[in-house]
């Protein structure tokens, strides 16, 4: 087995991962990370706080629409969706739209800790 051949990109992670609350975590950190236009929450208590409208608000500002599926602690939700105008992207590309917007880039360890 060749390891170089097993790595893959945060965009082939992003298509195959993410979801639910840890989905919508994630894009609190980045969010934070990026412009603090949000909290950094974790995903427990981004399940039973209920912050979607706020993270889907950071977006909205950075020329993003946002539909956030976190769900709950008994249903687990499912993957957010991306609009840059009415073409849907991956979240990927919603980060690299937001970056570009704010003139800021940042790698994935920059912003998830």
């Amino acid at each position: 087995m060749n390891i170089e051949q097993e790595k893959i990109s945060d965009e082939q992670l992003d298509r195959v991962s993410g979801g639910t609350a840890e989905q919508t975590a994630d894009d609190s950190r980045f969010l934070n990370s990026l412009n603090g236009s949000t909290n950094r929450y974790g995903a427990f208590k981004i399940s039973i706080e209920r912050y979607d409208d706020k993270i889907a608000e950071a977006w909205a500002a950075l020329g993003v629409t946002a539909v956030i599926h976190t769900g709950n602690l008994f249903y687990g939700g499912s993957d957010n969706e991306y609009y840059i105008g009415t073409k849907k992207v991956t979240q990927f590309d919603a980060r690299h739209h937001a970056m570009k917007v704010v003139g800021k880039q940042m790698k994935y360890n920059e912003w998830h800790y």
